[in-house]
C-alpha cells in the first residue's frame, strides 16, 4: 500500500473497550479494509497520515473554512479504522488527517474535515468529551488555518498605505494591513500591524521568509510571528448579541461622555458603558437599539477621534493558551459567556491560563466555573478568616504563575525554582526570560523549562515560562484536561 505507515509490531485494538493485542500485520490489514469498504485513499507525507482529501466522487473545490475540527487525547494505538466510524457518525468526511510519529504510533491527535459547517458543528457537539476507549476522553473543537502575521517594531509615523505598500514588495499574497492609531497620538501608528494574506500558505511563506530577525523595512529590523485569529462566532450567537464595541477613543474620553453620545439617537437606550484605556463596551438595553447606533454611530467624532464600532464579539470564558507555535489554531468549547476586543491589546500580551485539573490520586477533579472578577465593598467590622491559598479552588486564580504553584502543591511537589536571564536585542533593549526547575521531576525527561520568547518586562517573562512550564507537564504528566484552545503543528 502506497505511502501508509510502518505499524508497530504489536498495538493494543480497544475496539468496544478490548484490550487484545494485534500486529502490525493486523493493523495494516485493518487499514486495507477500511479504505476498500469506503474507497477512500491512503497517503502518509510531512509526519501525518491523510485519509481522504478527496474522497471518491469529489467534485470542485475543498470546503469552506469552518468545516474542520481538531481532535485531542487519541490514544496513540489507535488509529483510523477505528476512529473513522466514530467520526463519520457526524456525516461525511472529506478529509482525515492523524498525525504520525516515526514509531508507527499516531501523535495524540488529528484533523477531520467535513463537507459542511454543520456536519462539523454536529462533531463538536456529540464527540467532544466522547468515551473513545474506557476511560478515554477525546476532546473536539472547531479548528481554522491563519491566514494573518504580526509585524512588530514599524516604524510609528507609518501610515497604512506605506506599510501595504511595503509588505506587498517583500512578500507574495498580501490581502491587506490593519494598523491601530497610538492611543496617546492618533497621528502615528502603534508601532505594529497585522498583515492579512490569502491563505494560510501565503502567510506561512511570508513568515518563514521574514522571520529570521535580520529582514529589514526602512532600516529596522522586525518581529514576526503568527497573530491570534480572530475567534469565529455562530451567527445564531450574534444574532442575541446587545453590546457595541468601540475602537480608536481617545484616553481622556470618559464613560459618562461615551454614554450620553450613544443615547443622543435615543435616549435611555444605553444600559451601561465599560470603557478600557482608548475602547469601550456599550451595553444597551435592546439590541435593536444597539444595532441602530452601529449604523449611526460608525465613523463619528468624540472628543475629535473618528471612533469604529462593531457588534462585540462573545468569546469562551475560558480563557485560552497564547502558544505560538505555527498558525493553525484550534478554538475551545462553544460555550460562549464574555466579550473582548479584538487585537486592541498588543498581541504579544500573555493569555489568562484556562481553567485547569489538578491530579489528586490518580484521578482528574472536575473543573468549577470561572469566578467572575470583581470587587465589593468592605465594611467596618466585616468578620475574616485566615486562610491558605491551596484551600482555594483553581477557578479563584487568574495567573499561570500561581496556577503553576498551586498544582504543584496539589500533586506534593515542592514549589517550583524561578531562575532569570537575560539578554540585549538589536536595538539595546534588556529581554528577559525565565528557566523553570520542579525538583520532584527534575530528574524525568526534562531537567528545566524554559521558553523560547523573551520578554521586556519581568512579569510577562514570568508568566510565559508559567505558561511554558504548565503545557509541557500537561503533554508529559497528562496533568491537566486537553480539551483546551490550543496550537498544534501543521505541515
Amino acid at each position: 500500500m502506497d505511502g501508509t505507515a510502518t505499524m508497530n509490531e504489536e498495538n493494543i485494538d480497544g475496539t468496544n473497550g478490548c484490550s487484545k493485542v494485534r500486529t502490525g500485520t493486523q493493523n495494516e490489514a485493518a487499514l486495507l479494509a477500511l479504505m476498500e469498504k469506503t474507497g477512500y485513499n491512503m497517503v502518509q507525507e510531512n509526519g501525518q497520515r491523510k485519509f481522504g482529501g478527496p474522497p471518491p466522487g469529489w467534485e470542485g473545490p475543498p470546503p469552506p473554512r469552518g468545516c474542520e475540527v481538531f481532535v485531542g487525547k487519541i490514544p496513540r494505538d489507535m488509529y483510523e479504522d477505528e476512529l473513522v466510524p466514530v467520526f463519520e457518525r457526524a456525516g461525511k468526511i472529506y478529509e482525515f488527517r492523524l498525525m504520525m510519529e516515526f514509531s508507527g504510533e499516531n501523535r495524540g491527535y488529528a484533523f477531520v474535515m467535513y463537507t459542511t459547517k454543520e456536519e462539523a458543528q454536529l462533531a463538536i457537539r456529540i464527540l467532544n468529551n466522547y468515551e473513545i476507549r474506557p476511560g478515554k476522553f477525546i476532546g473536539v473543537c472547531v479548528s481554522l488555518d491563519n491566514c494573518r502575521l504580526f509585524i512588530g517594531a514599524i516604524p510609528k509615523e507609518k501610515k497604512k498605505e506605506e506599510i501595504l505598500d511595503e509588505m506587498k514588495k517583500v512578500t507574495e499574497g498580501v490581502v491587506d494591513v490593519i494598523v491601530y492609531p497610538s492611543a496617546t497620538d492618533k497621528t502615528k501608528n502603534r508601532g505594529f500591524a497585522f498583515v492579512e494574506y490569502e491563505s494560510h500558505r501565503a502567510a506561512a511563506m511570508a513568515r518563514r521568509k521574514l522571520i529570521p530577525g535580520t529582514f529589514q523595512l526602512w532600516g529596522h529590523t522586525i518581529q514576526v510571528d503568527w497573530a491570534d485569529p480572530e475567534k469565529e462566532v455562530d451567527e445564531e450567537t450574534m444574532q442575541r448579541v446587545k453590546v457595541l464595541y468601540v475602537r480608536n477613543l481617545m484616553i481622556s474620553t470618559t464613560e459618562e461622555t461615551i454614554k450620553a453620545e450613544f443615547n443622543k439617537f435615543k435616549p435611555g437606550a444605553v444600559e451601561r458603558v465599560k470603557k478600557l484605556r482608548d475602547y469601550a463596551f456599550v451595553h444597551f438595553f435592546n439590541r435593536e437599539d444597539a444595532v441602530a447606533a452601529m449604523s449611526i454611530m460608525n465613523g463619528k467624532c468624540i472628543d475629535g477621534a473618528s471612533i469604529e464600532v462593531t457588534l462585540a464579539k462573545p468569546v469562551n470564558k475560558e480563557n485560552t493558551w497564547k502558544q505560538h507555535l505555527n498558525g493553525q489554531i484550534s478554538p475551545n468549547s462553544e460555550s460562549l459567556i464574555v466579550f473582548t476586543n479584538k487585537e486592541e491589546s498588543h498581541p504579544k500580551t500573555l493569555g489568562k491560563p484556562p481553567a485547569l485539573q489538578a491530579r489528586l490520586n490518580g484521578q482528574h477533579s472536575p473543573s468549577p466555573p470561572e469566578i467572575e472578577r470583581c470587587t465589593y465593598p468592605f465594611f467596618p467590622g466585616t468578620k475574616l478568616t485566615p486562610i491558605s491559598m491551596y484551600s482555594l479552588k483553581s477557578n479563584h486564580f487568574n495567573s499561570a504563575v500561581m496556577h503553576l504553584d498551586y498544582y504543584c502543591n496539589k500533586n506534593n511537589w515542592t514549589p517550583p525554582e524561578y531562575y532569570l536571564y537575560s539578554t540585549t536585542s538589536q536595538d539595546g533593549k534588556v529581554l528577559l526570560v525565565y528557566k523553570i526547575v520542579i525538583p520532584a521531576i527534575a530528574n524525568g525527561s526534562q531537567s528545566y523549562f524554559m521558553p523560547d520568547k523573551l520578554c521586556t518586562t519581568l512579569e510577562d517573562a514570568k508568566e510565559l515560562a508559567a505558561q511554558f512550564t504548565l503545557l509541557h507537564l500537561d503533554r508529559e504528566h497528562n496533568l491537566f484536561s486537553l480539551d483546551l484552545c490550543r496550537r498544534i503543528w501543521r505541515k
